[in-house]
C-alpha cells in the first residue's frame, strides 16, 4: 500500500483529503507545520507528498526545495489557494509533480494522485493475486479466475488487506484502522458488511471467519 504525506494547517483540509486516500486504498502520514513536513518525509518512507503552500515556520515553496536538495525524488502534488500564474510557476520551477489550486475538487485530485504514482512506476504494474483473484493495484482492477470484477474503493481496500497478508489473522480493529482510518464504535459492524460484499463478488470461500479475532485470507 502506497504511503502518502499529507500537509496543511486547516484541520479540515487534512480531513477531507486524508478520508479520500484512505477510500482510494492508500495509507496517510500529516503533519500541520513546513518543518514538521520536511523531516517527516526525509525519513524515506513516503511514496507522495500532498503540499500546502502556506505553513507555518517553512512554506510549502521552501519544504520542496529543501527535498529536492536533499536528493527526495517522490512526487509533490502543491496545493495553493494562491491563483496567481507566477505561484504555480514557481511550484513547478522548485520541482513539484503537479499544481492544484485551492478550492479543488477531491476526485480530480485523487486522479492527480493517481496519475503521478503511476508515472513514478513507470511500465511496471503492480499486481497482487492470490489463487484465482487478481488485483490490480494503480489500476484499480480486479479479477477472478480472469472475469473482471467491479469493487468499490472500500471493497478494493479491504481485498488488497487480504491478499497482502494472506494466512494471517485481521482483527476488525486493524481492518478499520487501515481502511477508515479513523475509530468506529465497537459495536460497529462495517467490517462484517464488507467481507460479506467480498465474498459475494470474489468467492465465499476465499475469506474465513476466525471467530473472536478477525478474518484470514485462505
Amino acid at each position: 500500500m502506497t504511503r502518502i504525506l499529507v500537509v496543511d494547517d486547516e484541520p479540515h483540509i487534512l480531513a477531507l483529503v486524508t478520508r479520500a486516500l484512505h477510500a482510494d486504498g492508500h495509507e496517510t502520514v500529516v503533519a500541520e507545520d513546513g518543518q514538521a513536513a520536511l523531516d517527516r518525509a526525509l525519513e524515506g518512507d513516503i511514496d507522495l507528498v500532498i503540499l500546502d503552500v502556506g505553513l507555518p515556520s517553512l512554506d510549502g515553496f521552501e519544504v520542496l526545495r529543501a527535498l529536492r536538495a536533499g536528493g527526495e525524488r517522490m512526487p509533490v502534488i502543491i496545493l495553493t489557494a494562491r491563483s496567481s500564474t507566477s505561484d504555480a510557476v514557481d511550484g513547478l520551477d522548485a520541482g513539484a509533480s503537479d499544481y492544484v489550486p485551492k478550492p479543488f475538487s477531491v476526485a480530480e485530485l485523487m486522479a492527480r494522485v493517481r496519475s503521478r504514482l503511476r508515472e513514478r512506476t513507470g511500465a511496471v504494474t503492480m499486481v497482487l493475486s492470490q489463487g484465482d483473484v487478481t488485483l490490480d493495484i494503480l489500476a484499480r482492477r480486479t479479477t477472478v479466475a480472469g472475469r473482471e470484477v467491479d469493487l468499490s474503493a472500500r471493497e478494493f481496500a479491504l481485498a488488497e488487506q487480504f491478499l497482502r497478508h494472506p494466512g494471517a489473522v485481521l482483527t476488525r480493529e486493524v481492518l478499520l484502522s487501515r481502511i477508515w482510518g479513523m475509530d468506529f464504535d465497537p459495536g460497529s459492524n462495517v467490517v462484517d458488511v464488507y467481507v460479506r460484499y467480498l465474498r459475494a463478488k470474489l468467492g465465499a470461500d476465499h475469506i474465513v471467519t476466525v471467530r473472536g479475532e478477525g478474518y484470514r485470507w485462505e
